[in-house]
């Protein structure tokens, strides 16, 4: 299956376009969309600079704010959060934030601009353990007020779960790279193929560390365990971005939210002939996003809503059952992908409490487990460094 196949599925906005789109804005004194955003990307501000044709100043706002901001701009739910709170929504429909904020940092790539600057040196040392959004996030923050940051990756290549776990169609790998470039350009150093296991000699060498490792296990089910045909939606995308992937004749998947969204659409992107979702969640309370589940219609997958698995056959076979309707399903597959969470891989990292000089990042972080928001606790994080190191 050639690469083209993956090809980012959203068009970006033409110039004309995204001023039509900005114009729609309402110029709001209360800006909730700029509430809305976990990240701080403050898109009232960005969207009013490209409403008035500064595309440039656009851009620099959403870079200040939001290190990631060509990423978010592309897998961030806004829906569920600055769209959510577009004032424009009570008229027709709310502002198409996110491919404003892609239309300008596109326009930043293509320009290269060089809104980021080296800072003098403030003689602190910060170790980031991990490289995903909360990490990245936390060392742009710091290396922009003069921290020397490390971070330890222990893949071969940066970036966490938008990586490995986000398809080619959603984030291009070419756009990753350039936002981990920008952000290494800030002096900011990268320790590939170096698992962290114990914050001990960490400590001893940086003056705080901040621990982001992520959720970057996938949550199995014990009907399957065991299952040579099941494997867990992490693991399947893992394969799917690294190494060539055998195309099954029928994929069956167990989960409702963005993650099994993504699954579906990977495997029918692949060849897959019968993609089929089953979903504990009926249609009105699905976890997914409506573009997500939009796509994967459009690429027919099939969907069961409202079912829970009760067994399973070595050969393929589960069996389900409605949770409010007399109906029970079988279905046959080649291959079984288990998109129902993720979890921490156990190790000597501590549990998830700010001490000392150790804070903690993304997934391992209260709040929502979304790229947007890992974002914001890498900035939080960066800020409670700063203040026990000393800082504002």
């Amino acid at each position: 299956m050639g690469k083209a196949h993956f090809e980012e599925e959203n068009v970006g906005f033409t110039p004309l376009l995204a001023m039509e789109e900005a114009s729609r804005c309402l110029l709001c004194l209360d800006a909730p969309c700029s509430k809305m955003c976990p990240a701080g990307t403050d898109p009232a501000k960005f969207i009013r600079s490209i409403r008035f044709k500064n595309v440039k100043g656009a851009a620099k706002t959403i870079r200040l704010n939001n290190p990631l901001g060509a990423v978010c701009a592309r897998v961030c739910p806004t829906e569920h959060y600055c769209q959510a709170g577009c004032s424009r929504s009570g008229i027709d429909k709310p502002i198409d934030i996110a491919r404003l904020q892609r239309y300008a940092t596109d326009l930043e790539s293509a320009l290269d601009m060089k809104i980021y600057a080296k800072t003098a040196p403030n003689g602190k040392k910060v170790a980031i353990i991990g490289s995903g959004p909360a990490g990245l996030s936390a060392a742009a923050t710091l290396a922009q007020k003069g921290y020397a940051v490390r971070i330890y990756e222990k893949e071969a290549k940066a970036g966490g779960y938008l990586r490995f776990g986000i398809p080619e169609y959603r984030l291009p790998e070419a756009v990753l790279d350039k936002e981990i470039k920008r952000i290494l350009s800030l002096g900011v150093e990268l320790s590939l193929n170096t698992p962290v296991e114990s914050l001990d000699s960490l400590r001893k060498e940086y003056d705080a560390v901040i621990v982001a490792d992520g959720f970057s296990k996938g949550k199995a089910l014990p009907l399957f365990e065991g299952n040579k045909k099941a494997i867990t939606a992490v693991e399947f995308l893992k394969k799917v971005r690294t190494r060539p992937v055998k195309v099954p004749e029928h994929v069956l998947i167990i989960g409702g939210g963005d993650v099994a969204m993504d699954v579906a659409s990977t495997c029918k992107k692949l060849g897959v002939k019968q993609v089929t979702d089953v979903v504990y969640e009926t249609y009105p309370e699905f976890k997914a996003s409506k573009s997500e589940l939009e796509l994967a219609r459009k690429e027919n997958v099939s969907i069961y809503d409202g079912f829970v698995p009760v067994s399973c056959g070595r050969g393929g076979q589960v069996s389900f059952k409605h949770r409010f309707n007399d109906i029970q399903v079988k279905l046959k597959a080649d291959l079984i992908v288990l998109a129902v969470g993720q979890e921490r891989i156990q190790g000597g990292l501590g549990e998830p409490k700010d001490h000392d000089g150790v804070y903690y990042a993304g997934d391992v972080a209260e709040g929502d487990k979304t790229v947007v928001y890992a974002v914001r606790t890498g900035k939080e994080a960066a800020a409670k460094v700063e203040e026990y190191l000393g800082g504002k």
